[in-house]
């Protein structure tokens, strides 16, 4: 379990890596119907050791595996703090989607995975949803995508709050 919430936080954390220069990404591979999409060598190191892709697409859909709002051990638990996790968050699932030729614009579903009533944040539900809300509107001019929020009791690793899931259109750009 240390592993995978190890692994979590460096896929967020770190846009490149050791492992191989940032030219090397995004990485396509191939799959039955369309593609696997590797952004970074985080994303690398999760297909690899964990066994999962960062995205996938099957033929027009985009499906971008959850990333974990989360709070580090030196980060507050209140609302600003909440936000600024978020953006965090957000701009890694940008640069997936970017990877992979889209925007936050072509997401036409988001799946997100709520620990409302944990350790790692003091705010609302409402509050959670707001900040989403707000901060989203950061990264995509709309239309809106369909949202379907869901409360958990617990999270991948520690300091998880939310886990947020896209589903995409997004037709293979031409080659």
């Amino acid at each position: 379990m240390r592993l995978l919430a190890a692994l979590a936080a460096l896929i967020l954390a770190a846009p490149g890596g050791a492992f191989a220069q940032a030219a090397d990404y995004p990485r396509r591979l191939p799959a039955p119907g369309g593609e696997v999409i590797i952004p970074g060598a985080g994303g690398q190191r999760a297909h690899d050791e964990v066994g999962y892709a960062p995205a996938r697409r099957a033929g027009d859909t985009l499906y971008v595996s959850g990333a974990i709002v989360f709070r580090a051990p030196d980060e507050g638990r209140d609302v600003a703090a909440f936000e600024a996790q978020v953006r965090r968050t957000l701009t890694h699932l940008n640069r997936t989607l970017a990877s992979a030729g889209a925007t936050m614009n072509d997401v036409a579903l988001i799946n997100s995975f709520h620990v409302w009533d944990g350790p790692d944040f003091s705010g609302t539900k409402d509050q959670q949803i707001e900040v989403i809300a707000r901060v989203w509107r950061e990264f995509s001019e709309g239309p809106r995508p369909a949202w379907t929020a869901v409360g958990t009791t617990g999270l991948l690793g520690t300091g998880g709050v939310v886990e947020i899931q896209l589903t995409v259109h997004a037709p293979a750009p031409a080659r």
